[in-house]
């Protein structure tokens, strides 16, 4: 997957969703820099879910905050696996 412009204006664009270190560096990228839009198009919420106790501890505590306030399931999951 490539990403816009506007999300990875740096660094890295492409990703290869196979990998899950890439992956997660994708799902990085657009919670820190998605609009509405990006995150409702690049994002997969199972694998969100999936990811999110990792994922949680990379993102800034801003954007962590943000999505566990907005998604309470993503708190479920982060303590059922800690």
């Amino acid at each position: 997957m490539t990403l816009p412009l506007h999300v990875a204006w740096s660094g890295l664009r492409t990703y290869d969703l196979d990998r899950p270190r890439l992956r997660m560096g994708m799902y990085r990228t657009v919670l820190a820099e998605g609009q509405r839009d990006d995150l409702v198009r690049l994002l997969n919420r199972d694998l969100l879910l999936d990811q999110w106790p990792v994922l949680r501890t990379l993102v800034s505590r801003h954007v962590r905050d943000v999505w566990e306030e907005a998604f309470p399931e993503l708190t479920t999951v982060s303590t059922a696996t800690a």
